[in-house]
């Protein structure tokens, strides 16, 4: 395994998979801490700030993982968002998306975004593994 990781972030309304996926990491030792939400907005809102504010002071995390499908600001709007981030705020920061959507239409919806990753739920360690030898 590479380096650990300051900070990984999980978003997704599923308490259980939360749950799962926070063992997981827990378990497999590669993050110093993990940040959890279970709305895109409130998730958004804790590491970039509002739209408004700048997001200069906040220490940008290293991996995100976000679900697609979630009531309120769903993963899309949370990518568009990201998206429209200052490059040097998404260059410190690797965004994942993490789904049970296999749909066409979905992941060619992602992979409009430059270097975000799409990964089918469940979050296991060999996907874990892949996603830090490629990334980190």
């Amino acid at each position: 395994m590479a380096h650990k990781l300051r900070n990984v972030v999980l978003v997704d309304d599923n308490e259980t998979t939360s749950f799962l996926n926070n063992r997981l990491l827990s378990r497999l030792n590669i993050a110093e801490q993990v940040h959890t939400f279970s709305k895109a907005d409130q998730a958004y809102e804790f590491l970039w700030g509002s739209r408004e504010t700048e997001a200069a002071g906040k220490e940008a995390p290293d991996l995100v993982f976000v679900d697609l499908k979630m009531p309120g600001m769903d993963g899309f709007e949370f990518l568009k968002l990201y998206n429209e981030l200052p490059t040097q705020a998404r260059e410190k920061t690797v965004m994942a998306v993490l789904t049970t959507s296999m749909h066409a239409a979905d992941t060619a919806r992602v992979a409009q975004y430059e270097g975000v990753e799409y990964l089918a739920k469940p979050l296991t360690e060999e996907k874990m593994q892949k996603l830090l030898e490629k990334r980190f």
